[in-house]
Parts: structure tokens; C-alpha cells; sequence
């Protein structure tokens, strides 16, 4: 006999059913890299890398609400379909208003999934792959559900997920039920469900291996290559056998053939690294080989190789890593088409002991607030022969961070503008015991080198700074820079309309925790009416510390932040929301300590909701249609990419919950545009910052809690809706295609999933074609040279 739960499972589903309502089905009409294989209906062959059908139906507009999405997808080839929903809610189409049809599986071939629209759909496209690949497509079909029956179909699937580990269905149940009579209502339940079924039903992001198997032989478009010889510095010392061999294997495997390979090897006792060289140079006479007679560490054997360098560029690989076959050509392309550059660096992975790739590193461009607190560079980096000479080579004393320090000390004579960076993994890091692929604590002295490296830079620079360690975090530090001894005054603006719990709180915090000693505040209130608000703005009328000022006019944070800064007093201006509260007693000197550095425009903080996790880690243009908050919702302590989520670094943008800046920046900049009311004024004032040549930085080490618009309320009514809608569409004019090339996010990562995801496809991905013929035949070949080096 069945359970009680089945039967009232059952008994739900039949409800279900009858509250579903029509169906919508869509003619799919090619538009794009599209053709019909004939004599098979519904087979179509893919062309190229962005195939798209247009979905045409009778219903449309699609009514925003939830919907049943079926589909008879199935691939004909090599599981290469990457099937995405395109989305036109009245403002064109874009990845922001995009959907991964993750439920598309290739063990099957219809599929069914929910789907939620939060605005009426004017327009729909289908995009079935992003490679060229053969498929069979038919009967796309929208079925309008109502909330329960959405409601139940997601808790269906997610139940029946096998990767869920928890108690089943009874225990799923029960915490939906929790969630439907907690203090949210319907609306936490909504949002639990659709969270837990996005992420743990049939919504998984792809995994880095199948991004590797579509698109890693995708690098760059290549069609004549300048001839340009590149020298490779291997230095060795005991090298394993097999990783060396897989190392050198993976230079001769170079599409590129102008190279050159000085290897320095530092006096091994094994005897088969000898032999292991001397087969290889036999073979190819661009091998070239030193053999020191006395072991001085890497740093000196990389010079003894540097010595050897006849290329006008350097590649630096290490002796058990591996290069991608497309690194020497990626290279040498992206110095033809920016000739300035003197220092290149691209994208990396790791690599284990039986070949398989894995945690990308997909890199900023050049970021030396970054590089201050990690050496972000790292591999492959390639250089210009004469900066290395210049700078003398390799620092002997530093190793373990030598390669840090070596970046650190060519940067300080170069402009932005002559560091490149490639955004392609082209290096493949060895991650095997004893190597800092595992961890830097494989090789803990390289941590104490790379402070070291640190000192030395801000010494050199004549920058006032502090290398501090931090908990917990090999290989990594945080620059605390000197405030001037004479503090200048900090003037914090906080816009307030009652809501006296909040306003309290956040004053309250400032007073009693904030240990920098010189600063005042300046409460903004704009219209209160509620008795108490006011009674506590006339309790400060002798504060030696707080001030309030009236703004008399309807709600435009810009404006009210704009007047308050003529009234203000200090060098430094705070922006602070009315409902953040103060975590970290030395908040403000955190802060101002990067505001007063000369190129510094805006500086961010940590921001926590109050149940510790993270409401702000910077923000990052382009995704989401403008911009988003990096790890959103991650709980507190969270490392983030490579550690970033706990170093500070540049920022394209950073939230004006918490904002510093000097006065004179602000006015230079023009304030905040009041053509922006509520939404994006902070993006678009740091963006016009950057413009103007200002580094945004965003650190960690100030932290607060933000009740995030809790006096102001939500984007909840069709009219606050309309009023966003128009400010992101003037943002995307004022920006354009800007937003979408942010230089601190890498463009192998998605603009329309969670940041830090993979992008299927890559934003700058072409198909490599290499052209062998373009490349002259030239021989840099000479006699191998073996000079003994004490």
C-alpha cells in the first residue's frame, strides 16, 4: 500500500495538472549559420560559432509569470550543444537576459524544465550551440503555469536529483513548509525554491572540462605572423624524468616555430636529466643547454639562461610545467597588433600527474593594486630582452618569489600601457607534491621572499607602506599605506527619511567603534516626519561631531549627496548609507589610506548583510546588463577567485553604500549625475572617474553590515520597476559596449550567470587558424653551446 507522503504527492500533481494553462509553440526559423540537412527534417548543421533560430508564436508578448519550457533537442556529433534563451523584454537582446537550458541532457532527447520570466518576453531566440556541430531540433514549447503548479515541478525535480544530499522528500517537504510559514511568507518560499532548483536541479553551469573540450583549441585568429625569434628560459635542477620530458615535449609541440629554448641547468645530481637534455638537444638544434657547475638556486640559473637569450622577447617556463601548443603563436600575434607592450602575461591552469587540467586562473588586465597583495601574473610571462637587461635579470636572495619581484621591478618602468595581458590559458602549472601549484605552503619561503619583493618596491617607489601578513593566507599580504601624520578630516554623508532604528544603529556604530580620531558626520534628512526622527536630529544641535542638514525635495540620492558635499567640511567625503553599521573600529583609516594616494578616484568596502554573508565585494560592469556585486550572498570569509574576495585590488566600481573620495576628485568628476535617481549613479561616478585616468580600489579590510534598502524599500511596484528599467538603459547609452569589456573581469567568465563562471562561449573566442605557409621558413639554429658557468 502506498505512503501517506505518495499519496498526497499524487494527490498534488493531479491539482497541478488542471491549474496548468496553454501551451505556446514555437516556429523556429534560422536566422544565422544555420542550414537544413537535407532529406532528415528537423537535422540542422551549425556553421559557425554563434548559430541562432527566431522563435515565432501567435501568443506573443509572453506574459511574465512561470512557465513549463519543453524541447526535442538531441545532438548528432559529440555532445557539443550548449543550448542558450535569448530574451527580449522591450530593450533588445543581450547576455544579461539570457538563459542556460542546463536540463538538456545528452542522454536524452526531450527535456523539460521551469522556467521563470520576470517581464513580458516582445522577442525569443534560440541559440543551440556555440561551436559548428549537426543536431535535431523540433516542438520548442512554452505552457503558462500557475505559482503552485511551479511550485511543484521545481520541487519534483529537485527532489529527484540524485547529486542532492539531504533527507528526501519528507525532509524537503518539511523545509518548504518551513519556509512557507516563516517571517517571508510566499515570497522567501519563492525565493528558496527557484534558488535551490536553479542550483542544485538541471541549471548547472557547465564544467571547466567540457569549456576545455569546445574551446580550448579555440585561442586566437591567426593569419601571418611577423618572424620573431622568442627565447625560452628553462632552468632545471632534478628534474623527474617524466615531467621534464612532458615539459619539453610541450615546446617542441609549438605551433610557433621562431623559438629558441636556453636551458640552465643547475648542476643536477640525477644522472638522467643529463641524458634526458642531451637527447632532446640531439633532436632539435633550437635546444641550447648550460650545464653550471655549482647549484645556486633558480635565480641564478635563470640568469645564466638570460645570458644565452638571442630573441628580442623572453618566455619564462619552469621546469615541470607545460606549455599550450598555441602559446608561442598566441604571443607573438598579440605583439604585432600592440607593438609598445614590453611585458605580456597571459591566463593559466593547473595540471596533475595524469594530464588533467583544472582551476583556471583567468586573470584582470594589468591590476598593481593586485600584484601588491598577490603575484596575479605569475605564468606565462613573456618580456621585452632589453627591460630584463635593464633591470638586471633575476634578484639572487628572492627565491621561491623571484618572478614576483622581477614583475614588480619592470613595472616600475613601464606605463599601463606597455603591460599586455593575453586572456587565453596558455601555461599548464604542474600541481604535484612539493610544487606551489598545490599551495604556497609547499614551498613556505617563497612567502617570506614575496614580502620581501614588497618591501623593496615601495622602498624604490618612495611609497610610505606596511607589508602585513594575513591570517591564515600563504603567498599572499596586505599593503597598509601610511596616512599623513596630520589626519586630514573625514566628512561622512548619511541621507536619512525617518526609519530612526536604522539612522541610530549606523550613527550609534560610528560613534562608539570608529577609532579614527578626526572626522564629522553629516546626516542628510530628506523629508522626515515621523516625531521621533525628528526629536533625534535636535539631540545633536551641540554635537561636536554631528551636524544635520534639510533636503526639502522628493528623493534623488544624487542631489542629496551632491549639496551635502558643499557643506561639507573635510578633504576626504564618506558616503555611507543610512542602514550600514560599523564592523571594523579602524574602518576609516582603511579606507582613507588608499583615498589619499594621488591616482586613487573611489574607494569601496566589505559589506556583509546581517547574516554574515557578502553584500558587496566590488562590483564588476557588464554582467547582469550593468553591473553586479561580486560574491553576492557568499558567506563571510569567503576567498573568492584566487583569493580575491580577501585582497584589495583595482575595482571598475564599487558601491556608494560605503564610499570614500577626496573632495577635489569629487568636484572635479562633477558629483553624481541626477539624472540617475536611485540606481547606477555609483557605477556611472566611478566609471567617469576611471575616464578621467583615476584607479577605483576596492579593499577588505574595512568591513561594515548593510541592511540593504531597508528604508528605502525594494524595487516592488510597477512604477519603481519602469524607473530602474529606464536608468539601466541609460547607462547602456551612456557606456555602450564598455560595460561589457570590464578590465578587471576576464572575458572567458559569463555576463549572464553568477561572476566567475565560465562564458560558453568566450567574449573574445575565434576559431584558431593558423596559416603555416605565412610563417617564412628561417632558421635561428646554432651550434649548441655548452659553457661551464662557476
Amino acid at each position: 500500500m502506498p505512503s501517506l507522503h505518495r499519496l498526497v504527492w499524487r494527490r498534488l500533481r493531479s491539482i497541478v495538472r488542471r491549474l496548468n494553462g496553454r501551451p505556446y509553440d514555437m516556429s523556429l526559423q534560422p536566422l544565422e549559420q544555420l542550414e537544413p540537412v537535407t532529406g532528415h527534417p528537423g537535422v540542422w548543421q551549425a556553421n559557425g560559432n554563434d548559430p541562432k533560430f527566431a522563435c515565432v508564436a501567435a501568443g506573443f508578448p509572453l506574459k511574465a509569470g512561470w512557465y513549463r519550457l519543453s524541447i526535442e533537442l538531441e545532438d548528432m556529433e559529440d555532445d557539443r550543444l550548449e543550448p542558450m534563451l535569448y530574451f527580449d523584454y522591450g530593450y533588445g537582446m543581450h547576455e544579461t537576459w539570457s538563459l542556460y537550458l542546463g536540463f538538456v541532457r545528452n542522454t536524452a532527447r526531450r527535456h523539460v524544465g521551469v522556467v521563470l520570466l520576470p517581464f513580458d518576453v516582445q522577442r525569443l531566440r534560440f541559440d543551440p550551440a556555440s561551436v559548428p556541430c549537426k543536431f535535431h531540433v523540433r516542438d520548442l514549447r512554452f505552457r503558462r503555469l500557475s505559482r503552485v503548479g511551479a511550485a511543484w515541478r521545481m520541487l519534483h525535480a529537485v527532489a529527484r536529483d540524485r547529486n542532492v544530499r539531504g533527507p528526501g522528500i519528507r525532509g524537503l517537504m518539511l523545509d518548504a513548509w518551513r519556509k512557507l510559514r516563516g517571517a517571508g511568507g510566499r515570497h522567501a518560499f519563492a525565493t528558496w525554491l527557484h534558488e535551490r532548483y536553479m542550483a542544485y536541479g538541471n541549471f548547472k553551469a557547465p564544467t571547466y572540462k567540457r569549456w576545455l573540450k569546445l574551446y580550448d583549441q579555440s585561442v586566437v585568429s591567426i593569419r601571418t605572423l611577423p618572424v620573431r625569434l622568442v627565447s625560452i628560459l628553462l632552468p632545471t635542477f632534478n628534474t623527474p624524468e617524466i615531467w621534464l620530458r612532458r615539459c619539453l615535449d610541450s615546446v617542441l609541440a609549438q605551433s610557433y616555430p621562431h623559438w629558441e629554448l636556453c636551458v640552465s641547468d643547475d648542476a643536477s645530481t640525477e644522472p638522467q636529466v643529463r641524458e634526458v637534455l642531451e637527447a632532446y638537444a640531439k633532436r632539435d638544434p633550437r635546444i641550447r643547454i648550460i650545464w653550471r657547475e655549482s647549484n645556486g638556486h633558480i635565480s641564478a640559473a635563470s640568469n645564466s639562461a638570460l645570458a644565452m637569450a638571442r630573441g628580442d622577447c623572453v618566455a619564462l617556463l619552469d621546469h615541470d610545467d607545460e606549455l599550450h601548443p598555441a602559446a608561442l603563436a598566441s604571443i607573438v600575434e598579440a605583439w604585432r597588433r600592440h607593438p609598445q607592450w614590453q611585458f605580456v602575461y597571459t591566463d593559466e591552469d593547473k595540471i596533475d600527474a595524469d594530464g588533467q587540467r583544472y582551476d583556471p586562473y583567468f586573470k584582470p588586465n594589468w591590476n598593481p593594486d593586485l600584484l601588491h597583495g598577490q603575484n596575479c601574473v605569475s605564468h606565462l610571462g613573456v618580456y621585452s630582452r632589453a627591460l630584463l637587461n635593464a633591470v638586471g635579470g633575476f634578484r639572487e636572495g628572492l627565491e621561491g618569489s623571484q618572478d614576483w619581484d622581477l614583475v614588480l621591478r619592470c613595472s616600475e618602468r613601464l606605463t599601463s600601457e606597455q603591460i599586455g595581458h593575453v586572456p587565453v590559458v596558455l601555461y599548464h602549472w604542474r600541481a604535484i607534491a612539493g610544487s606551489t601549484a598545490q599551495g604556497v605552503g609547499e614551498k613556505s619561503y617563497a612567502h617570506e621572499a614575496g614580502r620581501r619583493a614588497l618591501r623593496g618596491h615601495f622602498e624604490r617607489t618612495g611609497v610610505a607602506a606596511e607589508v602585513l601578513e594575513i591570517d591564515g593566507m600563504l603567498g599572499a599580504f596586505r599593503v597598509r599605506y601610511l596616512l599623513p601624520e596630520l589626519r586630514p578630516l573625514i566628512s561622512i554623508i548619511v541621507p536619512t527619511r525617518d526609519r530612526l532604528d536604522l539612522l541610530r544603529r549606523c550613527v550609534e556604530s560610528i560613534l562608539e567603534r570608529t577609532t579614527y580620531p578626526h572626522y564629522e558626520i553629516l546626516i542628510v534628512d530628506n523629508q522626515s516626519v515621523e516625531p521621533e526622527s525628528l526629536a533625534y536630529f535636535s539631540s545633536f544641535d551641540d554635537h561636536p561631531k554631528v551636524r544635520v542638514r534639510k533636503h526639502d525635495q522628493p528623493f534623488n540620492y544624487s542631489s542629496i549627496n551632491n549639496d551635502a558635499v558643499v557643506d561639507c567640511r573635510g578633504e576626504l567625503i564618506c558616503l555611507l548609507n543610512n542602514d550600514v553599521e560599523v564592523i571594523t573600529p579602524d574602518w576609516l583609516e582603511e579606507l582613507a589610506s588608499h583615498a589619499m594616494r594621488p591616482h586613487v578616484g573611489a574607494v569601496g568596502a566589505m559589506l556583509y548583510y546581517p547574516n554574515d554573508t557578502i553584500q558587496h565585494a566590488g562590483v564588476v560592469t557588464g554582467v547582469h546588463g550593468v553591473a553586479a556585486h561580486l560574491y553576492s550572498g557568499m558567506p563571510r570569509g569567503f576567498p573568492g577567485q584566487m583569493a580575491r574576495a580577501k585582497l584589495a585590488q583595482g575595482m571598475s566600481a564599487v558601491t556608494a553604500a560605503c564610499l570614500m573620495v577626496r573632495r577635489e576628485v569629487y568636484l572635479e568628476v562633477g558629483g553624481l549625475d541626477t539624472a540617475l535617481q536611485i540606481a547606477f549613479n555609483d557605477i556611472d561616478f566611478c566609471l567617469r572617474l576611471r575616464h578621467l585616468g583615476y584607479t577605483n580600489i576596492w579593499t577588505p579590510f574595512a568591513e561594515l553590515y548593510h541592511h540593504e534598502s531597508a528604508s528605502r524599500g525594494h524595487e516592488d511596484t510597477a512604477e519603481k520597476r519602469a524607473r530602474f528599467m529606464r536608468e539601466m538603459e541609460f547607462m547602456k547609452i551612456r557606456w555602450g559596449v564598455q560595460l561589457d569589456h570590464d578590465p578587471i573581469y576576464n572575458p572567458n567568465l559569463t555576463l549572464s550567470g553568477e561572476p566567475f563562471t565560465l562564458a560558453f562561449p568566450p567574449r573574445e573566442w575565434q576559431p584558431l587558424s593558423i596559416e603555416p605557409e605565412a610563417m617564412e621558413a628561417a632558421s635561428f639554429a646554432a651550434p649548441r653551446t655548452k659553457v661551464s658557468i662557476a
